[in-house]
């Protein structure tokens, strides 16, 4: 049996010879090893494990998948998506290193005990996004065609507008649409501060609120949410960014230290992207990566209706996205 096993792989060995077989040492490394994986655009497993925060809304997603995409297939690292609430455990978890990078966080929403890792240097801030958001009161189109003074929110002080929006759960006042309780949102302060009669009834995530403004949009019925741009439900349900009054920097102050006393409008936003001050060294390819990472206000207008209005996988919608656009995301590679 051992006489007979080698006679044959004797023969393979001419076999291979013929064809152009290397010798066994080439052929492990060309066969798929760690190294000729890296360099041929996969990912190799000796690297770290970076892992990218995304936040329960559709931008976010998106950034986060455009950027797996390319720091898997360009630079060669796994990458982990870590779904984390826009709170403080995403700010412990990249001071501690344990998460390494978010791609989109709204000033608006950063309070005071949250700008401290920032202070004390163990989140560093690594540039602007790209895209400018703004968060509001939002209605649709055809309730300020029908009711004009909606279109500020003087024209929310009276009885008549809490009845137009009651609901059984609110009585006599009107019901106002938040959305996630986890975000970074101050309406009830607004409403109480304002002296308005109406109370605010959470949908409990961003889908839940899709899904009622399409049905009060179809059945033409009265909503007043919170909502934010860009979006791509604000194009679809050709929504109106309420006037509240004027952001100031006392109110924004307010804001930051969650003291109560907001009773302004949500600023402008500049988006921001933040990471572990670890990252740098675990790796520094993909620090510059990041620092370079950029997503405008129309690249997300670009991906967002693919995926929520046709209901696309985000990951097939940032491919869709990275294979369109090697002229934007050549210029972040290190």
């Amino acid at each position: 049996m051992k006489k007979k096993t080698s006679v044959l792989l004797a023969l393979l060995a001419l076999v291979l010879a013929a064809c152009g077989g290397g010798d066994a040492g080439s052929d492990a490394t060309d066969g798929g090893g760690t190294e000729s994986t890296a360099a041929s655009g996969g990912v190799d497993s000796s690297k770290p494990t970076i892992s990218l925060i995304v936040n329960p809304w559709s931008a976010s997603r998106l950034n986060v998948e455009v950027a797996k995409n390319l720091i898997e297939s360009q630079l060669g690292y796994p990458v982990e998506i870590t779904e984390v609430n826009e709170n403080d455990a995403m700010f412990t978890g990249m001071a501690d290193g344990t998460l390494d990078a978010v791609l989109e966080i709204w000033p608006s929403g950063v309070t005071d005990a949250e700008t401290a890792y920032f202070d004390d240097g163990s989140v560093v801030n690594i540039g602007e996004l790209g895209a400018v958001g703004k968060i509001g009161w939002f209605v649709p189109q055809y309730l300020i065609d029908e009711h004009p003074e909606l279109a500020t929110w003087e024209g929310f002080k009276s009885a008549d507008a809490a009845a137009l929006f009651a609901s059984p759960e609110t009585g006599d006042n009107g019901r106002f649409l938040g959305t996630d309780p986890s975000y970074s949102q101050y309406d009830e302060q607004i409403i109480a501060n304002l002296e308005l009669p109406f109370q605010v009834v959470f949908s409990g995530s961003e889908p839940a609120t899709v899904a009622e403004l399409d049905a009060k949009a179809a059945a033409g019925e009265p909503i007043v949410m919170y909502w934010w741009t860009p979006t791509a439900a604000v194009a679809k349900y050709d929504l109106v960014n309420v006037e509240l009054p004027a952001y100031t920097d006392e109110c924004g102050a307010s804001q930051a230290a969650g003291d109560g006393g907001v009773d302004c409008d949500y600023p402008e936003d500049v988006l921001f992207k933040a990471a572990s001050a670890q990252l740098e060294e675990k790796a520094p390819d993909v620090w510059t990566f990041l620092n370079n990472f950029t997503i405008t206000t129309d690249d997300q207008l670009e991906m967002l209706p693919p995926m929520e209005i046709d209901g696309e996988a985000p990951d097939k919608v940032a491919a869709d996205w990275v294979a369109a656009h090697e002229d934007v995301w050549s210029a972040w590679l290190p």
